[in-house]
Order: C-alpha cells, then structure tokens, then sequence
C-alpha cells in the first residue's frame, strides 16, 4: 500500500461532510490500521493563550499566547496537538518521516508558554481519524485530493487560503470544482 502520510487530503465539494466541507487536512499517519490527520484550515474561537490558562501556565511569548486554535478534525475534540518543526525533543512526537512534527504531550505547552517552543508552530484539538481502508474507498469515491505536504500552507499561508493554496499544488483551480464526479 502505497502511504498519504505527510500529503495534504483536500476535501473535494462532493464530500458531503460538513465536518470537512472545504477543508485541508495533514496527513500524519497513514498505513494498513489506518490514518490520522489534523484538519489545518478550521481556526475556533480559542486562542493558545486560554489553553495555556486551562494548564497554569505562565505566558512569557505573547506570540504563540495569541495564535488561534485550530479544530483538528471531530474525532476527540478535547485531545490536543502540536504541529511545529521543531528539532527539540518533547515527551511524546509522533514519527511523520518530515520536517513536519506532531506532538501530544504537554510539556511542548510550557516550552511554548515559556518561549522555549517551536516556531513555528499551530495548536489544534481534535483528529479526523480513518479505519483500515476507510480512507482508500473515499480516495477512490473522489471525496479528497491528495498532495504531498509542505510547510508553508501549514505555517505561513492564511487560513482562508489553504483549501485553494493546496489544490493549487496540484496545480487545480478549487473554485472550478463540482459536486460530482465521473468515472470511465
């Protein structure tokens, strides 16, 4: 099998989810148990700084206190996660084979609360997870287009921009994408 660890999914209109309507989301693991991804494009309304309140902990980086927190997909909406590029080791990274990083442990919280933290970085709460060929059959519905990813979408492009920025990957105009599909 053939891994999308480390691609952008983006959602194609035909989806039919509303969880996932227009979105990208970062492939983090993907293999025959399954998939994890972290949708990149669905800022709440929540900043780093409340959870860095929920947690005790002392802001000494406005910066990161004053990003916004992503919601990274619906399943575990209270779970979060830590994308960054960071070569520091924290307690629990998962192994995406890139520059791209995820991690899940509180201590890259402090550090980010102490400036000690990655940068760059996002914060999401929540995954969209898939079971073993769940993901392959809606690949093959065209309910995503998949690309590898690159940490400028992640990082660097506004949120509002990522579904397209992505397509445009592929070198795909999403504004020119319909509801259906065929298949020869």
């Amino acid at each position: 099998m053939r891994t999308l660890q480390n691609h952008f999914l983006i959602a194609m209109p035909a989806l039919g989810d509303p969880n996932f309507d227009g979105t990208v989301t970062y492939l983090c693991k993907h293999g025959d148990e399954g998939a994890l991804g972290l949708v990149i494009n669905r800022p709440l309304d929540l900043k780093v700084t409340e959870v860095f309140e929920q947690l005790d902990l002392e802001v000494l980086d406005q910066r990161q206190a004053d990003r916004p927190v992503l919601g990274g997909g619906p399943v575990q909406p209270g779970m979060g996660f830590v994308l960054h590029q960071s070569e520091q080791t924290f307690g629990s990274t998962l192994d995406t084979e890139s520059a791209i990083k995820v991690t899940v442990s509180q201590d890259i919280l402090r550090a980010m609360a102490g400036g000690l933290g990655p940068w760059p970085s996002m914060v999401a709460l929540g995954y969209a997870g898939w079971e073993a060929g769940q993901l392959e059959a809606e690949l093959a519905a065209n309910a995503w287009l998949s690309v590898p990813a690159t940490p400028e979408i992640i990082f660097e492009t506004p949120f509002d921009q990522r579904w397209s920025a992505a397509a445009g990957l592929l070198g795909v105009s999403i504004s020119q994408l319909t509801s259906y599909a065929g298949h020869a």
